[in-house]
């Protein structure tokens, strides 16, 4: 490997790795307040922000943050919890919607200041504003391809 291939392969791991690293410490911080895990707020949150507090379930899949495969059981456990339901679409009879319940909602609720106090700790406190912009704009170019 040459050097500035080594230089981007180390920018690479270290993009991955503190990614699962900052993941993990919210996580840990959820389970320390007896908290689901942070994919079941991450599903909720993409419903609820529907007007009609309601999501397909193939575009649930594309919206999430975390781990993409199994939604389809991260759904069967959200409505096993009554936090979702889930209906048939009205106009394509293959189609489900997973609708937010009110204890889904609350649950949003309850976990939101946990969620947001950890990215407080582990993420803004340690960057300027200057350092936050400039991290958005690499992430917009890096997802543009």
């Amino acid at each position: 490997m040459n050097k500035k291939d080594e230089e981007i392969f180390t920018a690479w791991v270290g993009l991955i790795r503190t990614s699962q690293s900052l993941t993990s410490i919210v996580e840990e911080n959820l389970k320390k307040s007896k908290l689901p895990p942070l994919s079941w707020y991450d599903v909720l949150l993409e419903i609820n922000r529907e007007n009609e507090k309601r999501l397909r379930l193939q575009d649930i899949g594309q919206r999430i943050l975390l781990a993409k495969n199994n939604v389809t059981r991260l759904i069967d456990r959200l409505e096993k919890e009554s936090l979702v339901s889930r209906k048939k679409c009205g106009n394509d009879g293959r189609g489900v919607y997973a609708y937010i319940s009110p204890k889904g909602e609350n649950l949003l609720a309850i976990m939101w200041p946990v969620y947001r106090d950890s990215i407080r700790e582990i993420f803004s406190s340690k960057l300027s504003s200057t350092e936050i912009e400039a991290l958005i704009s690499i992430q917009k170019k890096l997802s543009a391809s």
